[in-house]
């Protein structure tokens, strides 16, 4: 066998394993960083931002303080990242469901039932990113707040085209409209139960129902 052949020989055998090695180290640390950012959003929906010490933070999530400074800088970076990947998983999960969806009753259909089944799967995340948002600063605010708009955007398009579709002479202010929607779902973590109550399907479903008549009947 040539020089050239043996290199490439032990090439194809030793790269992928270092592809295995190092897809196993992103992976657990991924894992590891999920599973801090559980406990983390559990203690500030139970305690709040300002008593969810990093300490205690640690002590929950069963690691020292030394290592969680090693997922973490500060503690506003992992509100920052509870913040964002919840508001990036509504966003994408409800453009991915209106997808091919036209009429406007049914795309609010679709946000409400996609809202509260995310929720109902992540009630501590509703609670901490409902109470939390002003406890950023910086470009950690500035960020949230730009995934928080988009999402708003894309309630507010449905509410839009539901007005002008089927209820043109309205006078009804949209904004207001959107809010009092968002009103009802993001006050769930206050009462509602998926252990207990109804199924989220259910709720949603009420909710749309209870939204569909306020502001259609308004213009009947």
């Amino acid at each position: 066998m040539k020089s050239g052949e043996t290199e490439r020989v032990f090439e194809s055998q030793s790269r992928p394993n270092h592809r295995r090695v190092n897809q196993h180290v992103a992976t657990s640390y991924d894992e590891r960083l999920n599973g801090i950012l559980a406990v983390a959003t559990e203690l500030i929906a139970d305690v709040g931002y300002q008593k969810a010490s990093m300490r205690a933070v640690a002590r929950a999530a069963g690691i020292s303080l030394a290592g969680l400074y090693h997922y973490f800088p500060h503690k506003e970076r992992m509100l920052f990242l509870i913040q964002s990947r919840t508001f990036n998983a509504l966003v994408n999960n409800l453009r991915e469901r209106l997808h091919g969806v036209d009429d406007p009753v049914e795309q609010l259909c679709v946000m409400v039932r996609a809202h509260v089944g995310y929720f109902a799967a992540n009630m501590a995340a509703l609670k901490a990113c409902s109470h939390e948002l002003d406890s950023l600063s910086g470009a950690g605010y500035e960020e949230t707040s730009r995934i928080r708009r988009e999402y708003y955007n894309l309630a507010r398009s449905i509410v839009d085209r539901l007005l002008e579709t089927r209820a043109p002479e309205s006078t009804l202010d949209r904004h207001i409209a959107t809010m009092c929607l968002f009103g009802m779902l993001n006050w769930l973590y206050r009462w509602y139960d998926p252990k207990r109550d109804r199924s989220p399907t259910a709720v949603a479903n009420q909710i749309t129902t209870q939204f569909l008549r306020g502001v259609l009947g308004e213009a009947k």
